[in-house]
């Protein structure tokens, strides 16, 4: 041990301690301080640059990487200040167009007014706070506003789906832009330092309406409730779009955010004859278990209440099953796993289709555990609906709605059934509590799914309760149906220029392009959007 006198320097170094210790600063600091070998007195400040839990043993650990400030104070930085600086009043300057308020959107229009480019957003839906009251009566009575639910409206579908921002899709841009961006509009700055960051889908409205003030300050647009239903093309050029409610909005330039769940997008590209194609997806349904059976599984607890300083746990896991059909293997895996979640109803149609996803508060503090779990949707999968040609995922997306909606008794009642049940293919007589508002029902999902789904299914839960036997129980309940975990087309782009590979001034983005597929990956997607745009400007 030896004291370092007046030389600052910095220093960052991973270190490992028992959750108990992370929590006691002093501890933090002397262990620190042993593996530098200097005295607690030079270590200035200590700031956190990643955290992850071990809880691969009962002795639960915390992998921190730090930096450490020796003999030095950090200089503060403001995330808020950082960011105005880097926006242009762009009221003036040239449009872009700008479908969809999702975080590709969103992005798409912050990394526009950067560049000195003005966006024009045209949102389908409602108002964050509009929103929230539709919500609310496809909750407690079924009805389901098309424009203004859980898939469409200010923030997208990412508004009301956890707020998860963990990806890996390191290589597709700057992850840490996007988690900055975040935090200068209002999110915690511990979303830098986790290792899975979170918001929780009661944060997230407030910080997408900071972010979309902030681009009406800069001298961007917003315009909610303009379904786009048209779009206006000169020599397979964008001169601009329609909207259903008669206005048309004029600019050559069009990022396309829509989202996955914008079918009649799909549809409009169809009929004005722009190409679009198939694409492997996956669907199946969402599970539920009591949050404290996860966590007794996680956290090896033998039943005892989860540790004080341990948030809920979570799971994920694939199982690859063979597949008779094709041959070979299938992949079923969990999907948006939300601990101390809900599962929501996300339909978009006032009838025919029920829906689920879920979500989780930034607390996760219910007493359920929800994930979807689907099974990979290949083309060849998608024969009998070639028909329909580069709509065959989406009509067969359609069809497994439907029979949902059908088993729920034509309502935004789920089906569902007890997990063994499910998998011996016995009706259950009975079903627990459920997070879903809008009610469950008891129905043979064994039976209406379609083979390659629910077989699939059954096959690897099977396989999983050889490893995993807790989570193998009639306690869990699977709802269905989980059928909107991606897009079913992809929109081709130019890899190079980003832009259609027919229509000159169209930028296909994020989920509903087939491009991204969680708010991060959208976000990084529709930055990379603008950044193209802004390229072809300069040039």
């Amino acid at each position: 041990m030896f004291h370092i006198k007046n030389k600052k320097m910095k220093q960052v170094i991973k270190i490992t301690l028992n959750i108990e210790e992370e929590g006691n600063e002093e501890r933090v600091r002397s262990a620190i301080a042993d593996m530098l070998c200097i005295t607690k007195e030079d270590i200035s400040a200590i700031r956190k640059l990643k955290r992850s839990l071990d809880a691969r043993s009962r002795q639960i650990k915390v992998h921190l990487t730090v930096e450490v400030f020796i003999c030095e104070i950090p200089s503060e930085k403001n995330a808020t200040d950082t960011y105005s600086m880097l926006l242009h009043d762009v009221s003036k300057a040239a449009p872009v167009l700008i479908i969809g308020a999702g975080p590709a959107g969103l992005f798409a229009a912050l990394t526009l007014i950067q560049h000195g480019i003005k966006p024009i957003i045209l949102e389908r839906g409602k108002n964050v706070q509009a929103r929230r009251r539709d919500l609310a009566t496809l909750n407690r009575q079924h009805i389901v506003h098309p424009d203004s639910n859980y898939c469409f409206g200010e923030g997208g579908a990412g508004t009301y789906s956890d707020g998860k921002l963990y990806t890996r899709s390191t290589k597709r841009g700057d992850v840490r832009s996007v988690l900055e961006t975040l935090v200068a509009h209002g999110a915690s700055a511990d979303i830098l330092v986790e290792a899975h960051p979170h918001i929780g889908t009661n944060k997230l409205p407030h910080i997408i309406q900071r972010m979309r003030e902030r681009i009406v300050e800069a001298g961007g647009e917003v315009h909610f409730e303009q379904r786009v239903n048209d779009i206006l093309l000169y020599n397979n050029e964008i001169q601009g779009v329609r909207t259903e409610q008669g206005q048309e909005f004029l600019a050559n330039t069009l990022i396309m955010a829509t989202g996955h769940s914008a079918r009649d997008i799909f549809e409009l590209l169809i009929t004005k004859h722009i190409f679009i194609e198939q694409k492997p997806f996956a669907m199946g349904l969402r599970i539920e278990h009591p949050q404290h059976l996860i966590d007794s599984m996680q956290y090896r607890t033998r039943g005892a209440a989860r540790h004080d300083l341990l948030p809920p746990a979570s799971y994920s896991w694939v199982e690859q099953v063979q597949n008779e059909q094709q041959g070979g293997e299938r992949g079923v895996f969990s999907f948006c796993m939300c601990p101390g979640g809900i599962i929501a109803p996300c339909a978009t149609s006032a009838t025919g289709e029920v829906v689920t996803n879920g979500w989780s508060p930034s607390k996760r503090n219910n007493p359920y555990a929800n994930s979807g779990i689907v099974v990979a949707i290949n083309v060849p999968d998608l024969a009998p609906y070639n028909h329909a040609g580069a709509l065959a995922g989406l009509r067969f997306q359609q069809d497994l709605e439907r029979i949902a909606w059908e088993a729920g008794g034509r309502t935004q009642n789920a089906p569902a059934q007890r997990l063994v049940d499910f998998v011996r293919g016995k009706n259950s007589t009975t079903l627990p509590k459920t997070s879903y508002q809008p009610g469950i029902v008891s129905a043979p999902l064994h039976e209406l799914l379609p083979p390659v789904i629910g077989n699939s299914l059954r096959k690897a839960f099977e396989q999983l309760a050889k490893r995993m036997k807790p989570y193998f129980t009639n306690d869990a309940v699977v709802h269905g149906v989980e059928s909107r975990t991606s897009s079913p087309v992809r929109i081709p782009r130019n890899p190079e220029t980003l832009e259609h590979v027919q229509i000159r001034g169209l930028y296909p983005c994020a989920e509903g392009a087939g491009y991204a597929g969680g708010i991060v990956s959208a976000a990084i997607d529709g930055q990379k959007c603008a950044e193209a745009v802004a390229k072809k400007r300069r040039l």
